[in-house]
């Protein structure tokens, strides 16, 4: 199965979920899009050349079997927790950040430096859930600049257990301008958080192409 046969959905349309949004659409994927300002969901999908389906929460966590949780970590928990095991059998994908301001100026985690969102939120969802953390690599400026690049894509790091949930995951990455590069399971998730290594706003402090990527995953 590739991920032209799923149902994908972006839950979330604020400035990571928007320009998602924006990129699977210029790639020709169709996908469900959500937000808890159902308004807001569906001005923006209005201007996606039909592209997005306007929908509500409840009507995306049923359909869909590709979920794309845009949303804040502690939003994304609350998600766990009101819909348990409506999620069981579908792939969630994870690009959250569990990061507030250090009142510097930067940036700091909100949970422990050694802890990643991706693995806290895995153990959070039902048997038979599957998390795929992935398009949490680059602020939401350079999720839309560096998408579709030519001659030689810029990359989007992944982190899967399931091969098969990876796999889609890559499908839908290619699909939003980018070239998928696997970094491990989630015990490799924290490297692409926020000021993990292979960030934008960590050690790497880039977008690379995926000569560069791979160079930096085996340092």
């Amino acid at each position: 199965m590739t991920i032209s046969d799923r149902t994908v959905a972006i839950i979330g349309a604020g400035n990571i979920g928007s320009r998602l949004a924006a990129n699977f659409a210029a790639g020709g994927q169709d996908y469900l899009l959500a937000g808890r300002d159902q308004a807001a969901a569906r001005k923006l999908a209005a201007d996606l050349d039909g592209h997005a389906e306007a929908v509500s929460v409840d009507q995306a966590i049923e359909r869909a079997d590709v979920l794309v949780f845009a949303v804040w970590f502690d939003d994304f928990k609350q998600l766990i927790a009101q819909y348990g095991d409506r999620l069981v059998g579908k792939v969630i994908v994870d690009p959250s950040n569990a990061v507030g301001p250090d009142g510097a100026g930067g940036f700091r985690k909100v949970i422990g430096e050694q802890e990643s969102s991706g693995q806290l939120l895995a153990g959070l969802l039902p048997a038979g859930a599957r998390l795929v953390k992935a398009f949490g690599t680059l602020s939401a400026g350079s999720l839309s600049a560096a998408a579709w690049r030519d001659p030689e894509r810029a990359v989007q790091f992944y982190a899967a257990d399931d091969d098969g949930a990876g796999d889609l995951v890559a499908d839908l990455i290619r699909a939003g301008g980018y070239e998928p590069v696997r970094v491990g399971g989630l015990d490799q998730s924290i490297r692409i958080e926020m000021l993990g290594d292979l960030h934008e706003y960590g050690t790497l402090g880039r977008v690379v192409t995926k000569t560069e990527a791979l160079k930096a995953i085996s340092q």
